[in-house]
């Protein structure tokens, strides 16, 4: 009797230890599943408001040409040159829109002679430098214009050179002249 009851704890021992490898084996299998998965976030232009303290901007907006191409457009008369230092903040709507990662001030003079010293100001600028007229060295003579700027490269952008979390955006610009803040 004594060893029918050892064998018999023996194979629950055994069932048990079979059920926890198996179940270690499909944790592992579940864990590496997850690990496969492609989290995906699709970048799109909802809105564009352009105003300035000075006067009016001559063109900014946004046009959907289909359902597959939606572009910016923006052209800001400049009254006051040249244009000394530019502000990004980057929101996030959180029951409205709060601050999010950054709120960068710099000159842009500075920068555009060397890109590198502002990382943060070189990310926006790369989204910009080929539909734009500001990619040269100071100063700033003549009007602001990024002309077309296609939603499927910004979205590149923001899901696969920078990957940002889901949720919606704000992103603000001020360029200052003469050190006078104008958004």
């Amino acid at each position: 009797m004594y060893t029918q009851l050892n064998d018999l704890v023996l194979s629950i021992v055994v069932i048990f230890l079979v059920v926890k490898v198996g179940m270690l084996i499909f944790m592992i299998l579940y864990v590496l599943y997850l690990s496969t998965l492609q989290i995906n976030s699709k970048f799109e232009f909802t809105n564009i408001k352009c105003s300035s303290l000075d006067k009016k901007f001559n063109d900014c907006y946004l046009k959907s040409v289909n359902r597959c191409y939606k572009y910016l457009s923006a052209k800001c008369n400049l009254f006051q040159t040249p244009i000394t230092k530019v502000n990004l903040s980057l929101f996030k709507r959180f029951n409205g829109y709060r601050p999010f990662m950054f709120n960068v001030t710099a000159d842009a003079c500075r920068f555009l002679k060397n890109r590198n010293s502002n990382s943060i100001i070189n990310y926006w600028y790369r989204v910009v430098e080929n539909y734009c007229n500001f990619n040269h060295t100071c100063p700033f003579s003549d009007d602001l214009i990024i002309e077309q700027l296609p939603v499927t490269f910004v979205d590149y952008q923001f899901t696969e050179v920078l990957p940002f979390p889901t949720g919606d955006y704000l992103l603000e610009t001020s360029w200052i002249a003469y050190d006078i803040k104008t958004p």
